[in-house]
């Protein structure tokens, strides 16, 4: 989670990164940038090499792969298997399955961790790509070994939020990993974007685990390799901006505006700007979070394209140009 100090919250890497830029006006040390462009989607790969570089730009040290696609926000089924492949592609960056394994010859069981709140949509992310996952833990054993060729264990849970459980969700997840004995897990979450323009058509990928509610300011037990005791990979899009951001943005764009002939009241807005947003938002609308519209059809395009793009990477024998055969 990134802090601005104007109140302005992301959690993405890229964004968190560029910020830095900004703010130091150099490159970050201790911070590699590989960027990617494909046909429809831009591939930015953050890797953050120590602690030093992690406090710059506020993110744990670990790799952070993002796929910005603006036809996210589409209906075009065939572009969404496309950008499925892709994200299958990353992924297979990130996890080496043959290091997983428990024992010799058997394949690694994977949980796969829908957080958010499915009551309320923009943070019913998580839930949706469980929805639409393919599971298979409770048959592998049960099944013969030719019909398990090409398939993990895979098993998935939607634990809920604290205020609809009263339980914190690593606590659930502890108590969970802690009997399925998983070899990896794979957290999906909703996130919070800088930009107006990541919101629904970025996907980030990480090796660091998520601490859920984060990039809203609020502190939760995290749900990482430290905390679970398992290596975890963390999925998530942006589907909310903070109304903090927009004033902020607002007033920086009114004092870089150049047709606005009063220097007094541009160098006003910017030595003062936290005052304006605290004086527009409070006392009711400081903590007002913001969707797109239309969230509801974005949620089930963008969980569609990451179930997809998990039944690809989990189960070898799953080809993309079939990966529509396989959602719920």
């Amino acid at each position: 989670m990134n802090n601005l100090d104007s109140g302005v919250y992301t959690d993405l890497a890229v964004e968190s990164h560029n910020l830095a830029l900004e703010r130091t006006s150099q490159e970050v040390q201790g911070v590699n940038l590989e960027e990617e462009q494909l046909d429809g989607a831009h591939i930015s790969r953050v890797e953050v090499l120590n602690q030093q570089a992690a406090q710059v730009i506020g993110k744990k040290p670990g790799n952070y792969i993002t796929i910005e696609a603006e036809e996210l926000r589409a209906g075009d089924r065939e572009l969404h298997e496309y950008l499925s492949g892709v994200l299958a592609r990353e992924l297979a960056q990130l996890i080496d399955y043959n290091s997983l394994g428990q024992a010799i010859n058997q394949e690694p069981t994977i949980l796969v961790i829908g957080l958010g709140n499915w009551n309320a949509t923009p943070d019913a992310l998580g839930p949706q790509v469980v929805h639409h996952l393919l599971v298979t833990r409770h048959l592998y054993d049960s099944s013969p070994q030719e019909a398990r060729e090409g398939m993990r264990p895979v098993c998935a849970l939607s634990p809920g939020v604290l205020g609809l459980t009263g339980i914190e969700t690593a606590e659930i997840l502890k108590g969970v990993i802690d009997r399925v004995n998983p070899d990896l897990v794979i957290a999906v979450d909703s996130l919070v974007s800088r930009d107006t323009k990541h919101l629904a058509s970025t996907i980030q990928i990480s090796n660091t685990g998520i601490y859920p509610g984060s990039g809203l300011g609020k502190q939760r037990i995290g749900i990482t390799e430290e905390d679970m005791g398992v290596p975890v990979v963390a999925i998530g899009v942006p589907t909310v901006i903070n109304s903090i951001t927009i004033v902020s943005d607002t007033i920086d764009l009114l004092a870089k505006d150049e047709n606005l002939n009063n220097t007094n009241l541009q160098q006003a807005l910017q030595e003062q700007k936290k005052e304006v947003v605290d004086s527009i938002l409070e006392p009711y609308l400081g903590d007002l979070i913001v969707s797109p519209k239309a969230i509801d059809q974005l949620i089930k395009n963008v969980s569609r394209v990451i179930a997809g793009g998990l039944n690809v990477n989990l189960h070898p024998d799953i080809r993309i140009e079939d990966v529509g055969l396989y959602l719920q």
